[in-house]
Parts: C-alpha cells; sequence; structure tokens
C-alpha cells in the first residue's frame, strides 16, 4: 500500500526545468507590396505579387512555421499580414518610409518589446535620393530569459570581394560593419543572448572580412556555416541570409538544425513571382 502513496508524491513534486525549442526564421520576400504597378515608389521593373503569388507564400509561411521571422523586402506590416496573419503573428516594422522595409513576425503568445531602429545602418543623408534600411531591434521575453534581436537588411552589392575593394557598395559595407560592432559590443557588456537575423548580402566565412569584424565584438555562431544553398536548384551557392547568435544564444542553438525551405515551384518564372530568396530557419533551445 505504500506504492500509490510514494507515487501520488513524485508527482506532486515539481519536475526538472526542460528546455523549451524556439524556432528563428530569415525572408526575404523580394518587393513585397500591395502598391500597384507604375506606382512612382516603385522601380519600373517590378512587378507586385498576384493574389494567387501571395497565397502561395501564406502556404509557405504556414510550413515554415517559425516562432520569429525575420522579413525584408516588405512594404510594412499591411503587406506582411497577408502572408503572416494577425490570428498567428504580431508584427513591427521599422519606421524608415522606403518600400524594402525590415520588421519581424513574432508568434501570437511570445512577448517582447520593441527597441528604437538602428537607423545608424543608414549612413546616407535624408536629402539623399537612397535611403537603407534601419535594423529591426525587438527583446524577447521567454520565460525566465531574455533574448535579443536584431532584424537587417544591409548594403547590396558586396556579396564576396574584400571590403577593400574600390566599388561604391563595399565603401557602405564597411561603414554599417562598426555600426553592428558597436549593437553587439552593448550585448556583450549588459551580458545578454542576442541573435542579428536578416539579409546581409554579404557571404561570411572564416576566412571572410566582415565575419572577422563582428567576431572582434563578441564570438558568434553562424548557422548557414559549412552548408550549401539549395535555392532555385542551387542557383546561388552560397548564403548571404543570414542568422548569427551570440552570447549565451550561441550555446542554444541546435547543430543540425538549419534547414532551408525550397519552393515546390521550379521554373524560372516563379521565381520573380514569389521570391528569389527561400526561407532559412534554425532552433533554438532555451533554458526555462
Amino acid at each position: 500500500m505504500v506504492r500509490p502513496l510514494v507515487l501520488l508524491l513524485a508527482l506532486l513534486l515539481p519536475f526538472p526545468a526542460f528546455a523549451s525549442l524556439l524556432t528563428v526564421a530569415s525572408w526575404n520576400m523580394e518587393w513585397f507590396t500591395l502598391r500597384p504597378a507604375g506606382d512612382p515608389s516603385l522601380p519600373a521593373s517590378v512587378k507586385p505579387k498576384r493574389p494567387e503569388d501571395i497565397a502561395r507564400l501564406r502556404a509557405y509561411a504556414n510550413i515554415l512555421n517559425a516562432d520569429v521571422v525575420a522579413m525584408e523586402e516588405v512594404d510594412g506590416p499591411e503587406a506582411a499580414a497577408q502572408v503572416f496573419t494577425p490570428d498567428r503573428y504580431v508584427l513591427h516594422f521599422t519606421s524608415d518610409k522606403v518600400v524594402q522595409r525590415v520588421g519581424l513576425a513574432i508568434r501570437r503568445g511570445i512577448a517582447f518589446t520593441a527597441n528604437p531602429d538602428l537607423t545608424a545602418l543608414d549612413p546616407y543623408p535624408p536629402d539623399a535620393p537612397e535611403q537603407l534600411r534601419s535594423g529591426a531591434d525587438v527583446t524577447l521575453h521567454l520565460g525566465g530569459v531574455d533574448l535579443r534581436i536584431l532584424a537587417v537588411h544591409l548594403k547590396s552589392g558586396c556579396w564576396e570581394v574584400s571590403l577593400d575593394e574600390n566599388r561604391p557598395a563595399c565603401k557602405v559595407l564597411r561603414e554599417q560593419l562598426p555600426v553592428l560592432e558597436r549593437w553587439i559590443a552593448a550585448r556583450r557588456s549588459a551580458g545578454t543572448p542576442f541573435l542579428i537575423i536578416g539579409d546581409f548580402n554579404r557571404v561570411l566565412g572564416p576566412d571572410e572580412d566582415f565575419l572577422a569584424g563582428l567576431d572582434k565584438a563578441a564570438p558568434l555562431a553562424v548557422a548557414t556555416e559549412g552548408v550549401r544553398n539549395p535555392c532555385w536548384g542551387g542557383r546561388y551557392d552560397t548564403f548571404i541570409d543570414q542568422i548569427l547568435a551570440g552570447d549565451e544564444a550561441r550555446r542554444w542553438m541546435e547543430k543540425g538544425s538549419f534547414r532551408v525551405l525550397v519552393y515546390r515551384e521550379t521554373a524560372p518564372i516563379w521565381r520573380e513571382r514569389l521570391s528569389d530568396h527561400c526561407p532559412v530557419a534554425v532552433d533554438f533551445s532555451l533554458p526555462n
């Protein structure tokens, strides 16, 4: 008669804290806007997505099923809500006036604080004909831990050459690097686990100077390390969409969990109608 009592007592005792899984993704959605073709804010070559294209993107978002998605090239929350529906996600975007904005879709039920946009990522003066994207900065409150996330879309045109290359895009990327270094250093000083996710427009590697600069601010784990890009049949081969983890978040990144959501559509026309980027994702095991 003792055994049932022992079992009952065991059931009443608190269980050990098990890690919970957080899936984080990045998705450049390529000029995703609800503006009509010919709108003066759009390049003449941009063809807005059709309703059936948006429905396909929404289906892919459901397959992705991420807890947090960094979005690039999305024209604000109204457009994003067509794919990341309000019943499932809360949307946070930068306050930039550009069409290609940066934002985050955060699964409902995850508490977060919106931090000020990282506006220093746009080095151009306000009256310049071109404006770049700010970083979207939030702090997730995940039970007993906080996780700081910065979503970015960096300058295009300096993908693999040296940062010292004499081309305008590399000069701008050189100016964006210390902005990120300072942001990372602040997180390291505060002891806050963090992620930087998004379209870096840069192939990162062990002997590459942009990542080396970031690593000086704090050691980073790179989710794409050692993986070839299968998006659109491997057309791009290497990744410019990145997920970087710093502080304790490096230890939380699940080895082998990085994945790419490859579109079922294979004809070249779909690369224009959906996106030339595939969503990338990785899991993090969080302490409770």
